[in-house]
Formats: structure tokens, sequence, C-alpha cells
């Protein structure tokens, strides 16, 4: 049966309210003149994910729960304004919230309210069959209740890929995602040996690519057991906010994949999407195209392999 959906984003749909602090950590006192203002807007990690796949042409739907809420009202809307897909199962605790504390280097840190989710949450198993079964691949967000989804998935036999953010490597709830998944992303932020943490998820997983991504160190590509860096891309405009950078970066990795690219290629895609994220600001909803992510990946392409630069090993 040919496919209906080229990306299947599981989770992590919700709203974050974005506040600009002058430093992380932000400096005790009784108050603080936040600048440019405080904004609530639609978009967590499933939804980035979905909407940078979107804007690169792969045919995308999102499937999460949602609350009959004025936060869901925000999510539905994003998703119909960009023509995305999106399953929405009620879910009576409300939809998930957020909120990003922004300094000026464009770090941030999140407080999620963890009330809005229970233990005994799912997602229909009849519904993840029907979308499995018309879609090519799974990108599954570590967002509750997304593990329970995993059995569902391997038996209709697409592939999976899952974002563990900033893993320490020794939490277990991660490691059912890291075991799962097919392709594996993670962040450098919190480990303090990549390496080792990289080659252990393949070693005890499924995974034979995973990605470790370092911010402006680029980022770190296990395959087939070999260890290579990826420099950094260049951001097209000043460094404001590095909210959905990593999101960005796993579409676009996924966008080459899904045309049988080699993995250096597909992280290529993704440095290039992640220093465009960087460049947005966290109050916007935002991705690269298609034809500029290709225009600048070649661009990139040519300067480094002109210059004698290829993917060193480590």
């Amino acid at each position: 049966m040919r496919s209906e959906i080229d990306v299947l984003v599981l989770g992590g749909a919700g709203v974050d309210t974005i506040v600009h602090v002058p430093e992380l950590p932000v400096p005790f006192a009784d108050s603080h003149m936040i600048r440019p203002g405080i904004v609530t807007r639609a978009g967590q990690s499933g939804d980035f994910v979905a909407l940078a796949a979107s804007a690169l042409g792969l045919r995308t739907h999102h499937v999460d729960l949602l609350g009959d809420d004025p936060e869901g009202d925000l999510v539905r809307a994003l998703h119909r304004d960009h023509g995305i897909a999106l399953t929405a199962v009620p879910q009576p605790l409300g939809t998930k919230r957020a909120v990003n504390l922004v300094g000026p280097d464009g770090r941030r840190l999140s407080l999620y309210d963890a009330t809005r989710w229970a233990e005994t949450d799912r997602l229909p198993e009849a519904v993840l069959r029907d979308l499995a079964a018309a879609g090519r691949h799974a990108h599954v967000v570590i967002t509750q209740p997304c593990a329970h989804a995993l059995p569902v998935l391997r038996e209709a036999g697409i592939t999976i890929s899952t974002d563990l953010h900033d893993w320490d490597g020794c939490d277990p709830y991660h490691e059912t995602f890291a075991h799962q998944a097919d392709l594996v992303f993670l962040s450098c932020a919190a480990l303090a040996d990549p390496e080792r943490t990289m080659r252990r998820i393949t070693e005890r997983g499924r995974a034979r690519t995973v990605v470790a991504t370092a911010g402006a160190d680029g980022a770190y590509l296990l395959t087939d057991g070999e260890l290579t860096h990826v420099p950094a891309a260049t951001p097209p405009a000043p460094v404001v906010d590095s909210n959905g950078a990593g999101d960005a970066f796993a579409a676009a990795f996924l966008f080459a994949w899904l045309q049988d690219a080699p993995p250096h290629h597909c992280a290529l895609h993704g440095t290039v999407a992640g220093a465009y994220a960087c460049t947005i600001p966290s109050t916007r909803t935002e991705s690269i195209g298609r034809e500029e992510l290709r225009a600048r990946v070649a661009e990139l392409e040519r300067a480094r392999f002109s210059g004698g630069q290829g993917c060193p090993r480590l």
C-alpha cells in the first residue's frame, strides 16, 4: 500500500509561555522588567518537528493528547494555519504547558507543568494502527504516554526515530525510547562522555545511527560503529534563541534520511536547519524551507570539500 504520511509525529503538542530574562540563571530580585514582553504561543517539541518537516515538503501528521481548553485551541490553530494534519485525543487534564526562560545569548530553561498528564494516559491503539499503516516513518517525542505506543509502531513495521534531548545517559525513563528506535537523536548538554552513551545505545538497542548535537560545536554522528564529527553550520543571521533548534535538526535529518541519503549528508542538513532555527525568536514559529535548505547544504559541501575538509573521524 502506498504511504500517505511521510512522517508521523507522536507527542510533544503543547503551549509555551516565553519569558526573556536578563541572564541565566536568573538573578534573585523582587522583580525584573522583561523586554520584549511575555508571549504565550503554541509550539513544543512535537509541534516544532511537525512544522519543520511540513515546511520541507514532507507529508506530516501529528497525534497527541490535547485538552478542551484555550491552550488546546492554540495548538489546533497552529496546525490548521500551517496545513498539518492533527489527530487530537481528548486529555481531561488539559493541554501540556511550559514556561521557557530565554537568556540574551539564546539559551533557554524550560519549566514544564507536571499536572497535565497521568501515568494512565494512552494513545488509542486503533488510532495508532491506522496512522502507522499509512505512514513511512514515526518520530516519537519522549512525552507521556508515547512509550506505550512503541510496540504498536514496531508491529506496523515502520521505522522509528526519537529525540532524548538532554538525557544524562542514566535516567531509565529515556531508555525505552533509546532502545526501541532505529534512529536516535540526543544532546551532548548533560553527557559526561557522549561517545560512550552513543555506543551503549547501539549496543543495547535497535539503532544503527545515533546523533548527538553539540550546539555551536556541531554534532557527533555514530553510524555502523564509526564515530565522526560534523562541524556546525554558520547561522544566516544573529543567534537569538536556541528553542526548537534540535527539533529542526531532527526534521531536516529525516528529510534527507527518507531519501536514502548517507548519514553524513543527513547530518549536514540537520546542522543547517538547526543553525537557521537559532536565528528565529522563540515567539515565532518559522522553519527553513526545502529549497533554502538544499542550497545551504550544497554551499556548505562545496566550501568544505574545496578546502579539503571532510568529516573527520574521532
